[in-house]
């Protein structure tokens, strides 16, 4: 909005000095010959300095044009790049969290089967404390019985 400002501001400068000076060219009381050529220079200088804000105005516009595309590229670049580092990022956590997950798997499964093989042995050794006490109370047993069978026979 700023820029269409000074253009318009620039353009009703120009329109203005142009009316003033032809004015001034006519209410002059001056000859028809002198006039003449004073409105044929004054509309030379008119061309020349019309000419000279054209190409000025072209050049600054091509220097603007040229300035906002390497600003933009720059962005683009700065964007593209950033973005490729955050989806690196992104690559790199997931990849160590896969690599957690598998690790806490792992460390699970050695787990059970450590408390497996504990629970195992646990189960063979009260086993084995039961068939030797059931085997001791066969013994126990086994000895009373003779004992009375005996002691009826002396009897």
């Amino acid at each position: 909005m700023g820029d269409m400002n000074t253009k318009d501001f620039l353009i009703g400068s120009l329109i203005g000095g142009i009316v003033g000076a032809s004015a001034a060219l006519l209410l002059a009381p001056k000859s028809g010959k002198e006039l003449r050529s004073n409105i044929n220079e004054q509309a030379q200088m008119a061309k020349d300095k019309t000419t000279k804000f054209t190409n000025t105005a072209y050049e600054r516009s091509n220097e603007w044009a040229t300035l906002a595309k390497e600003k933009s590229s720059n962005l683009a670049k700065t964007v593209t790049e950033q973005s490729s580092q955050v989806v690196d990022k992104v690559k790199e956590v997931t990849k160590n969290i896969k690599s957690d997950v598998a690790d806490a798997q792992s460390s699970a499964e050695d787990l059970v089967a450590d408390v497996t093989d504990q629970v195992e042995d646990s189960a063979e050794n009260l086993k084995e404390s039961i068939q030797q006490e059931v085997s001791n109370l066969h013994d126990t047993i086994t000895e009373e019985t003779e004992k009375r069978k005996d002691a009826v026979e002396q009897a």
